[in-house]
């Protein structure tokens, strides 16, 4: 059975960080393309950052020079580094996995940015 498990959500002040941990299990990240998600409160999911299985990241602009994606294929994990996080920021982050037809998502971990 495929699943992909986030971790490292939390409450944090803004301006502080996060590392959010994306964990496979049953399927070998190392195939896929990886991405972040996050939905807002009264908002449509949308696409904060993206892996490819070759290495190639990009993030949305609202991120840039903020948050970075990575991967650790021996850990068959993806990351979310987050800095200097903003209210904004707040939202449920969810973790995809592409290869060809497959696609597999994890079930959220919470982001709360508040003083």
């Amino acid at each position: 059975q495929a699943q992909l498990v986030e971790s490292g959500g939390g409450l944090v002040q803004p301006g502080g960080s996060l590392r959010l941990s994306c964990a496979a299990r049953g399927i070998t990240l190392s195939l896929y393309d990886m991405g972040w998600y996050r939905q807002a409160p009264g908002k449509q999911r949308e696409l904060v950052a993206q892996i490819t299985s070759g290495g190639s990241t990009s993030v949305v602009d609202s991120v840039t020079g903020r948050f970075a994606i990575s991967r650790d294929n021996d850990k068959n994990r993806a990351f979310l580094q987050m800095n200097k996080l903003e209210p904004e920021d707040t939202a449920v982050y969810y973790c995809k996995a592409v290869f060809r037809t497959l696609n597999y998502w994890g079930q959220g971990t919470q982001v709360t940015v508040s003083s």
